[in-house]
């Protein structure tokens, strides 16, 4: 196969967008105002990417031609092993059954609902190599967390495993007719991997341009109706430019493995776009509990993990760490990283674990910091290729030491498809993540709070990670979320919800332990007055903690659009 030649620079950020490859125009259509962009910047040499780009022939041909079509791509933990050949070929199949079977057009969208496994990396990468807009939902969602994003995004086809196939056909039957669904991994007639089999697997990917849309990523945050975030293909190679390149750095032996779905963005990062670029293969795990997943990293051999906050400290808790020990690198996103969980890991194998802030926003890790760089308790610096700074309630800049909200400009921005909140997430051309953090005075980011998780009582700011932090270092407890309750005296007071270990009962004087306890470790005057035990804490889908369900939990009043949010997920 003869490749492209290599990248040459880019045009300025100022020029017009280039001319589409896509005969249905509904992305670009849709994009909101250039005015209402935040301010895009391509600052280092490998961000200036060209005009023409299509992202899947940089992520799959260009790799196998440089590392070889021998060398692993992607593992199962069952042993299935495919290489960047395969990967190859597999993905030209998808993208023949795409154009010459379905009829897919350049520029309309495809809708993949799948867990993590190679047909689905093979049926993403096809999808762009045909032209094609990727629409990712979670397996985890129902049809009613799925119809929305159908209405918004309108995608003419769905790729779905056939064990989470019916929800999607239920959408399509209530609010999509047109939508035609095909069936991969079953026996069914039409099947995608039969289908796609029977091809040749020669294909040569769409013209697209740069800036076409290549993915529509619905938020997965912990409030809120999901909002619809728009990338384009160059944007899927910007983030390997900016934090694969600088920070995360893979080598072609890594060995990847990830807890995030491909649907979540920070999943999509670590399992496809960086492994690939760097020619490393990625471990492909469809679901793993905490200590599940400490076991296969000990018994595939994984040399990378990226995971949770929370499943770091259940791999902790449950006795699992040394199982960690072969890890070259660990990253943590999603939410904070407690510094008490660092340091443990630190101390007991070693492990120097990166952490790092990103959003779907702006589609994976702009600050971030590893190796030597790591200051414990800090999130890191901006990402070679992005901004930083704190912002006041004015919208002007803050000093060092003082919190406000984090604003950041880089290579990839907000872009949400016909939304009005993307003049609350754009500011001054900064995109505001909803995130308290300080700037130090060497400039590095530290975390106090989501914006809506800064609750004030009796004049004092008390972010709420610092009480949990506290409260997570009681021997009794498993887990914990902190949130304000509305007070007539004080205005807010800071309200704890419990999850204790087994075989420890929850009653009074336990809270008025956790309470003590707390105020030994902090200033007493964040302790929790408010203590409440659960069995368990509601997360979202991708796994996120959902804080609107425990604030109405606690008496206050739930705003609309967080009732919209997607039901709680019991772990």
């Amino acid at each position: 196969m003869t490749l492209p030649p290599p990248l040459p620079p880019s045009r300025s950020p100022s020029h017009p967008p280039a001319v589409s490859a896509h005969r249905d125009t509904f992305t670009r259509d849709h994009l909101p105002p250039a005015h209402l962009w935040p301010t895009i910047e391509f600052t280092t040499p490998e961000l200036r990417h060209p005009e023409r780009l299509n992202a899947a022939t940089e992520l799959i041909d260009r790799p196998a031609a440089a590392y070889g079509a021998g060398r692993p791509a992607l593992r199962t933990p069952a042993g299935e092993t495919w290489t960047y050949g395969d990967l190859r070929r597999r993905s030209n199949q998808v993208a023949q059954v795409l154009t010459e079977d379905l009829g897919l057009v350049p520029g309309q969208r495809v809708m993949l609902r799948s867990p993590n496994t190679p047909w689905t990396v093979a049926s993403w990468l096809g999808v762009l190599k045909a032209g094609g807009v990727v629409v990712t939902v979670m397996a985890a969602l129902r049809a009613g967390e799925i119809a929305p994003v159908a209405e918004r995004t309108l995608p003419a086809l769905a790729l779905v495993d056939h064990r989470c196939a019916e929800d999607v056909h239920t959408v399509r039957d209530t609010v999509l007719p047109s939508l035609k669904v095909v069936e991969s991994g079953g026996t069914g007639p039409g099947d995608l991997v039969a289908r796609a089999t029977a091809k040749s697997g020669e294909f040569t990917a769409v013209d697209t341009a740069g800036d076409d849309v290549a993915l529509l990523a619905p938020t997965s945050g912990s409030t809120g109706a999901p909002k619809i975030t728009m990338h384009f293909h160059r944007d899927i190679l910007s983030i390997d430019d900016t934090f694969g390149r600088h920070v995360l750095r893979l080598r072609p032996d890594d060995l990847v493995a990830c807890s995030a779905p491909f649907a979540f963005t920070f999943g999509l990062g670590m399992l496809v776009v960086f492994p690939l670029r760097a020619g490393a293969c990625a471990l492909l795990t469809e679901a793993a509990t905490p200590p599940a997943m400490a076991d296969l990293v000990e018994r595939q051999g994984v040399t990378v993990l990226a995971t949770a906050p929370t499943a770091y400290k259940a791999i902790l808790r449950e006795g699992c760490e040394q199982r960690l020990a072969g890890l070259r690198v660990g990253v943590s996103a999603g939410e904070h990283i407690p510094v008490g969980t660092w340091q443990q890991l630190r101390d007991r194998i070693g492990l120097r674990v990166v952490d790092g802030i990103g959003a779907t926003e702006l589609l994976h890790i702009f600050i971030s910091a590893a190796g030597d760089d790591i200051r414990p308790g800090a999130t890191g610096k901006p990402v070679p290729g992005f901004r930083a700074t704190v912002l006041g309630p004015d919208g002007t800049e803050l000093g060092p030491g003082e919190p406000g909200r984090l604003g950041v400009i880089g290579p990839v921005g907000c872009r949400y498809l016909d939304d009005e909140r993307q003049q609350d997430y754009v500011v001054g051309g900064w995109n505001v993540t909803g995130d308290v953090f300080h700037r130090d005075e060497d400039g590095y980011f530290h975390y106090h709070a989501r914006g809506d998780n800064m609750i004030v009582s009796s004049g004092y700011n008390i972010g709420g990670p610092e009480v949990e932090a506290a409260i997570d270092t009681h021997p009794d407890v498993l887990e914990c979320a902190v949130v304000g309750r509305g007070d007539a005296e004080r205005g807010e007071v800071v309200c704890a919800f419990v999850v204790l270990r087994d075989g420890v009962t929850g009653d009074a004087a336990k809270a008025r332990e956790i309470q003590d306890h707390v105020k030994q470790v902090i200033a007493p005057y964040k302790y929790p007055r408010d203590v409440r035990f659960r069995d368990s804490l509601p997360r979202n889908a991708s796994g996120k903690l959902q804080r609107f369900a425990l604030r109405a939990a606690a008496g206050n009043t739930v705003m609309e659009d967080e009732q919209a949010a997607t039901p709680a997920v019991e772990h």
